[in-house]
């Protein structure tokens, strides 16, 4: 509480010589000059600060009238962005097109004794028993049942039923699947018949009991049955399983088309 009264007094009395002092110089020119001069040292500052201040906030709305400028500039670019995205894809697709056209083109070229129809596949439907596609050609591309269906490399099935637009076909893997064919090395016929027991993969019964047959030897389709014509290709065989009884043993033919992988194909409208 002393030190409070203290304080008080010495502000008291400071102020007091303050008051003095101004009255004592206030009619004399170089005091008042003095005066100017330390107002001025105060005023200053002051000053400086208040133009920095006002050059400051005038930077800041420059710069906010770029910050607008880039956001507009960045949504240009997004726009573009877009575009050539949009663009890159519709490339893609021309571009996948171009390739299946030229795959159909390939398969009309290789197949030209055939009046054949392209098509490709929609729908797959692989399981322990049934193995057959969708593709998208139907009873208006004239296409009607039994008619064969190939790939590049070989035989794929026959169609089983057809709708206006959609056909589907049995593969040759189908484990109800049955195809009469040949070796290259005989003339003799064998079946062909869709298995479990391996995939992409095909059972040959009825295998000649004197002919030698050996691995790699190719399998093509004999014409016979009523569905698949003559000299289309099948596979090769993979190996050969002897029985006990020779009149049962039978081979492994490894198909020349490879299911998994298969896109396109042609559909054979007439021989």
């Amino acid at each position: 509480m002393y030190r409070n009264k203290k304080a008080e007094i010495a502000g008291i009395v400071i102020t007091i010589i303050i008051l003095i002092l101004i009255v004592v110089f206030s009619n004399s020119d170089s005091q008042l000059s003095f005066f100017e001069n330390a107002a001025s040292k105060l005023v200053m500052p002051v000053q400086n600060g208040l133009t920095y201040l006002k050059n400051k906030i005038s930077g800041n709305s420059t710069f906010f009238t770029d910050i607008n400028n880039l956001k507009t500039e960045n949504e240009e670019l997004k726009q573009k962005n877009s575009e050539l995205e949009q663009s890159l894809r519709e490339l893609e697709n021309i571009k996948s097109e171009n390739e299946t056209l030229k795959e159909y083109l390939d398969l009309a070229e290789k197949y030209g004794e055939y009046k054949t129809v392209p098509a490709y596949i929609i729908n797959k439907d692989i399981s322990n028993y049934s193995k057959t596609v969708v593709i998208n050609v139907g009873k208006n591309d004239g296409i009607t049942e039994n008619m064969t269906v190939i790939a590049d490399q070989g035989l794929v099935g026959h169609v089983v039923s057809v709708t206006d637009t959609t056909a589907k076909v049995q593969t040759i893997i189908d484990t109800s699947s049955s195809v009469s064919c040949s070796l290259s090395t005989t003339d003799e016929g064998i079946v062909c018949k869709g298995t479990q027991d391996e995939e992409s993969a095909l059972k040959a019964m009825y295998l000649p009991t004197d002919d030698n047959i050996v691995q790699g030897d190719s399998v093509e389709t004999s014409g016979l049955g009523g569905i698949y014509p003559k000299g289309i290709h099948v596979g090769s065989i993979k190996r050969v399983v002897n029985t006990k009884n020779v009149t049962d043993r039978y081979a492994i033919v490894e198909t020349a088309v490879d299911f998994d992988k298969l896109d396109t194909v042609l559909v054979i409208v007439t021989n």
